[in-house]
């Protein structure tokens, strides 16, 4: 139902008020850390609290060298611990109100934990009854405690590092599902944060919330200006102040249980809070918020496949945020989705793909692409909602990623154990030794005799094992992206459940390595075609052939890159549309100015005392479909003074060293 709004005279719209920006750092929270001692800290909390100034500024110059390297890119959050102590602590009176609501919060915690305590002591702590209770108890306490607890659960259901892998799975469940608050207080704040009556903005607006969680709901509504319908997200009244009470009481907990977490989890309890606390008042920002959905939308407005909202500026304020509205079927409604008549099969070629464009090309990724936030269309693309949680990675990080992936696929496991030195798994100077044939035994586990034996839920179960036994800390940053790539993944089971992932994301990998123009992808590429100095004919061959025999779907191929689908588009592509015309000719060119480059392939090509004829002819017979010779040679040849120039000054400097 939607009642029809008539137009009232306007009042002023208040103006934004001036909140202090500095760089946004992408992070979760390890709560448990700073929980989990909780009941022999409560003297230490209420201390910390009252004496948070004295404690002194934590550094600035530490949590920027955590943030360097991490590698993780900035946007704006108005997080600082001095800014919370500042909202909540201003005042005698506010002072006494963070301290009750620390009492009631160790309180629960230490009965929960003393529970724990008395199950070691009794020998029932692994029992699998007592597990599931005590575990249920956790979710069911964490939703009691309100939503800055349920959002740290749900980032805790992603940190094996932390939470051991039964109780991950209970609050896997933990939803921030709330009743809505009376929709007279909502409309009453839709108007003062707009400063206009609904109805000089809106003709209609539905007269209850289409949905409501811990943080805020939504009404839909039609725009009075364009008959357009939106999505009119407003927050919860008063929750600004719970949530940076709760970050108080966090950051009081992180400080006086600081030593232990360095020495259990090697790691910093402060900045832990620090993290998840940016993260959190990120998400109360409605203003940053629209800021993330401009930006996804440029990101793929070249995309035919995927279709984020657009947001309206002039209607959006730090409490309400107006979007378009998307009319399509939630991934939560399967039946709609197999019945709509749109081709599954494609749809979730479209969905892994997408999800990797954002991690391997963007490096801006959607942070809670859980059923609820995604849809699909009656024309078979895939779009987003819920822009609140994004985080980013940097490119370094992007690349290591794709490293990754090539290493995964040539079963180098002696490279990936280095990877997970340069993501920040495992700490510099860490002996990878012992964890390179861990390494491979979870490899070769998952993926069976096949890709098609491959699923990440089976690979990140057998990884959580590895943590325990290897001295192993996922960072924040990656577990969103774990986290990200298991909903995405469960998603497209719950479709299709002989979906492999890997069937989709391995060929997405190999275009972009072949036909994207990035010179830092063009480095990947000849570092993955060469080890120990040798030509790797066997990777070349494996690369080509799963570019071209991948479930290359219209959306797949198209989304493969930015450059390498404007190839795509500009020629025929051969009839699996990959386009290596480019590749070649780089690769030809790249051979020309290069006298090293030269003379390895010249070793390549007689390498064991014999011509390899045979593996340059299978490589031909691949890539005869994916090249253009008219276009190969056209791009040649107009590239040849080009070539002479470089070739001139190689000769000269090859002189003048001699």
């Amino acid at each position: 139902m939607h009642q029809q709004l008539a137009q009232r005279p306007s009042r002023p719209r208040p103006a934004a008020t001036a909140r202090q920006q500095r760089p946004r750092r992408v992070r979760a929270v390890h709560v448990a850390a700073a929980a989990a001692v909780a009941p022999v800290v409560r003297m230490p909390v209420i201390k910390t609290l009252q004496n948070g100034a004295a404690a002194g500024k934590p550094s600035r110059g530490t949590l920027d060298m955590l943030d360097e390297e991490r590698g993780v890119c900035s946007i704006a959050s108005p997080y600082s611990p001095e800014y919370v102590r500042s909202r909540v602590m201003a005042n005698p009176v506010d002072t006494a109100i963070v301290a009750g609501r620390a009492l009631n919060i160790v309180a629960r915690l230490g009965t929960y934990f003393g529970c724990l305590a008395w199950d070691r002591l009794t020998g029932a702590d692994d029992t699998p009854d007592r597990v599931r209770l005590r575990a249920s108890q956790l979710r069911d306490m964490l939703t009691t405690l309100g939503p800055s607890f349920i959002k740290a659960g749900q980032v805790l259901a992603n940190r094996p590092d932390i939470v051991r892998e039964d109780y991950m799975n209970e609050l896997c469940v933990l939803q921030d599902d709330v009743p809505p608050f009376p929709d007279e207080v909502a409309f009453s704040i839709i108007e003062s944060q707009l400063g206009r009556p609904l109805g000089e903005v809106f003709s209609s607006i539905s007269e209850r919330p289409v949905a409501a969680a811990s943080l805020g709901q939504v009404y839909k509504a039609v725009l009075r200006s364009t008959g357009e319908e939106v999505a009119v997200k407003v927050q919860r009244p008063g929750i600004e102040p719970v949530i940076l009470r709760d970050l108080a009481i966090f950051r009081a907990l992180g400080l006086a249980v600081n030593t232990l977490a360095r020495r259990r989890l090697g790691c910093n309890a402060e900045l832990i809070v620090d993290e998840f606390g940016e993260k959190l008042l990120e998400e109360l920002d409605y203003l940053q918020e629209a800021r993330n959905i401009d930006e996804f939308r440029r990101n793929f407005e070249s995309d035919p496949t995927v279709k984020i909202p657009w947001v309206r500026p002039d209607l959006c304020s730090p409490k309400v945020i107006v979007m378009e509205w998307i009319d399509g079927v939630r991934c939560t409604d399967v039946p709609g989705i197999l019945s709509s008549g749109v081709d599954v099969n494609n749809f979730i070629k479209v969905g892994v793909v997408s999800g990797l464009r954002q991690l391997l090309e963007f490096g801006l990724f959607h942070g809670d692409p859980h059923p609820g936030n995604i849809f699909c269309l009656r024309d078979g693309r895939i779009a987003y909602v819920d822009f609140g949680n994004v985080a980013q990675l940097s490119n370094a990080n992007k690349q290591v990623l794709v490293d990754a992936v090539v290493h995964a696929v040539n079963e180098d496991y002696q490279e990936m154990a280095g990877d997970f030195i340069k993501l920040g798994f495992l700490t510099p100077g860490t002996d990878i030794t012992p964890i390179v044939p861990a390494l491979e035994n979870i490899w070769r586990d998952s993926r069976g005799q096949s890709l098609a034996d491959f699923n990440f839920r089976t690979v990140t179960s057998k990884f959580n094992e590895l943590v325990y036994q290897y001295p192993i800390r996922i960072p924040e940053r990656y577990s969103l992206v774990i986290r990200s790539l298991l909903t995405q993944e469960g998603i497209c089971m719950t479709l299709k459940p002989q979906f492999h992932f890997l069937e989709v994301a391995y060929p997405y990998v190999a275009r972009r390595l072949l036909t994207d123009a990035d010179p830092a992808l063009r480095d990947r590429l000849i570092q993955v075609l060469f080890q120990g100095g040798k030509f790797q004919w066997a990777r070349l061959i494996n690369l080509v052939q799963l570019a071209r025999d991948g479930p290359a779907s219209d959306g797949a191929a198209g989304a493969a890159g930015a450059a390498g689908a404007a190839r795509a588009a500009a020629s025929d592509g051969g009839a699996d549309g990959l386009d290596l015309s480019e590749t070649v000719r780089d690769a030809l060119r790249l051979v020309m100015t290069d006298a090293r480059l030269r003379q390895q392939l010249l070793e390549a090509l007689t390498e064991d005392n014999r011509l390899h004829v045979e593996e340059v002819a299978q490589l031909v017979a691949i890539l005869g479909p994916g090249v253009d010779p008219a276009r190969l040679v056209g791009r040649v040849v107009a590239d040849l003074p080009t070539l002479s120039r470089q070739l001139m000054l190689s000769w000269a400097d090859r002189v003048l060293v001699s």
